[in-house]
């Protein structure tokens, strides 16, 4: 058996900027990724959109992990040469009501660190974007887009020059843990055979990460039962505009109870998508687009977009949110499980690993480190 210094579980875009992490600190890192390639789940099929951190509960791991991932991924991009831009958001108020609502968002936005925040009339916003319609926005202009596959590839390098190993096409199929004073105390077994022991271990295995959590042998099972969550998967479902949108921000409305509504955003070429929508499944792998959700869309978006033309929205591609909270219950903070929650040394599970997990990556990566120390 092999004896390593660390495993990471999960070459998405988390697992890439831990295992780049491990490896800079001098530890000797092995990614294992079940796929042929690097980040081909959920840090592929996402909107590519750099979070301000505006709308999270002030205080969780959300909130902070985004101010300070946004802050250390546009510097991170700046030094690499990685593909981005600070485009700019507009959330748009577009009834009376809604304008309201908007003092509520600056109040929030600053309890988590974002100051920047700036309120707008009709007319300030329609200057900005003459095909826009709404009563009042703000404009947020530290979001932005980044190319996410050059980002992945960028820890990839890293990882690698600091030594650290990528293992494509190598599924866990088993993990036990030994309690006591075991130099090496994780053993990680994958399909082919392979059998690693380690010091370190970092779950960031994404849509799999509950499963193999609870699948680990040598934990207590009185504490999986209370306090591992169960694994559900909300799909997010794009649209994509046939055409040139006539907007060169991201454009979102004012959140409701039910999301953050239908937005527009664009990629680095300035093509527009629209979405993602929330559809419950039982199967992760269920990435179909079914057009006839398209049809809901059309009315949200020319609140904003009076001149959006019928036919104009065309299926595009879905992504898998790795949710632990259930359809009926608020959306959960991410869960970074580490010693402290489970009592074995060494082992750090990331749990409900969705939005803004891309903006964040490099500060729960540093979190990750902090809490193995």
């Amino acid at each position: 058996m092999e004896q390593i210094d660390a495993v990471v579980i999960g070459a998405g875009v988390v697992g890439l900027a831990v295992g780049r992490a491990l490896a800079l600190s001098g530890q000797e890192v092995m990614l294992l990724e079940s796929e042929n390639a690097i980040g081909t789940g959920t840090s592929s099929r996402n909107s590519e959109v750099i979070h301000a951190g505006i709308y999270y509960p002030a205080g969780s791991l959300k909130a902070r992990l985004c101010v300070q991932g946004k802050a250390m991924l546009y510097a991170y991009c700046a030094e690499r040469g990685v593909a981005h831009q600070r485009l700019g958001k507009l959330i748009v108020a577009t009834s009376s009501e809604q304008v309201k609502d908007l003092d509520g968002i600056i109040a929030k936005a600053a309890a988590n660190g974002v100051h920047d925040l700036q309120k707008l009339t009709a007319a300030q916003a329609k200057a900005l974007e003459p095909a826009l319609a709404c009563e009042a926005a703000l404009l947020s202009p530290s979001t932005g887009v980044v190319d996410s596959h050059g980002y992945m590839l960028a820890l990839q390098g890293d990882m690698e020059n600091a030594g650290g190993l990528l293992a494509l096409v190598s599924p866990v199929q088993h993990i036990g843990v030994r309690q006591g004073t075991v130099s090496h105390p994780i053993r990680v077994c994958t399909q082919d055979g392979t059998e690693l022991a380690c010091k370190v271990l970092v779950n960031a295995a994404g849509l799999s990460a509950v499963a193999i959590a609870r699948g680990m042998d040598g934990l207590d099972h009185n504490l999986l039962a209370q306090a591992f969550p169960l694994a559900y998967f909300a799909k997010g479902n794009y649209f994509t505009l046939a055409g040139r949108a006539p907007f060169s921000r991201l454009i979102y409305p004012v959140p409701e109870k039910a999301g953050l509504g239908v937005h527009l955003t664009l990629d680095l070429g300035g093509q527009a998508k629209f979405g993602p929508d929330v559809q419950w499944v039982e199967d992760p792998a269920d990435l179909q687009v079914d057009p006839r959700r398209g049809d809901a869309f059309y009315a949200e978006v020319r609140k904003y977009w009076p001149a959006l033309q019928d036919g104009a929205l065309l299926p595009g591609y879905a992504g898998m949110r790795p949710k632990i909270n259930a359809p009926h219950e608020a959306a959960a903070d991410f869960m970074i499980q580490g010693p402290a929650e489970h009592g074995v040394p060494g082992l750090v599970n990331l749990l409900g690993i969705e939005s803004p997990g891309l903006t964040s990556s490099l500060a729960i990566a540093q979190e990750v480190c902090v809490r193995l120390d």
